[in-house]
């Protein structure tokens, strides 16, 4: 598929989430820079992570993983978000962790840009392939693990 059809498949994909699909692509194919205020729940939710875990999570999930699921980083790298199967955000229990699911909404950039302090670190590809919940707590574990041995360390170092 060329990038243009994968481009337009990642678009009504992300598209079909929207109260109107067709106006919202519409907009992006006159505004590609803008973003969308998309309803999560009924597609896809959202496990939105702090930074300091979000991307060592990233990180462990890339190697694991061939393909995770669309992942989303806000301006600074301050939150990272994950999609995930709808009705993910009604049983997720994670402490620090924001699960966003039917009656949130998320800002998403074109497929194929960074908008307004939005960017993709996964783009959708219009599969609709989402992270399996269960493996992102696991790679979150570990990264957990990782940034706690780290903290451990630092600290042996300056006693």
């Amino acid at each position: 598929m060329c990038g243009s059809d994968r481009t337009r498949t990642a678009m009504a994909w992300l598209a079909a989430a929207a109260p109107e699909p067709a106006a919202c692509r519409w907009e992006w194919e006159r505004h590609p820079m803008g973003v969308a205020l998309l309803p999560a729940g009924r597609l896809w939710d959202v496990l939105i992570l702090p930074g300091p875990l979000g991307y060592p999570t990233f990180d462990v999930l890339i190697h694991v993983l061939d393909r995770p699921g669309p992942v989303l980083a806000d301006h600074g790298m301050v939150r990272i978000g994950f999609f995930v199967p709808p009705g993910t955000a009604g049983r997720w229990l994670g402490t620090g962790v924001r699960a966003a699911g039917r009656g949130s909404w998320i800002v998403v950039p074109h497929p194929t840009r960074t908008a307004h302090g939005v960017r993709w670190l996964v783009p959708p590809d219009g599969s609709g392939v989402l992270t399996d919940p269960a493996v992102l707590e696991l790679a979150m574990h570990e990264a957990a693990a990782i940034v706690g041995g780290a903290g451990r360390g630092e600290r042996a170092g300056r006693d």
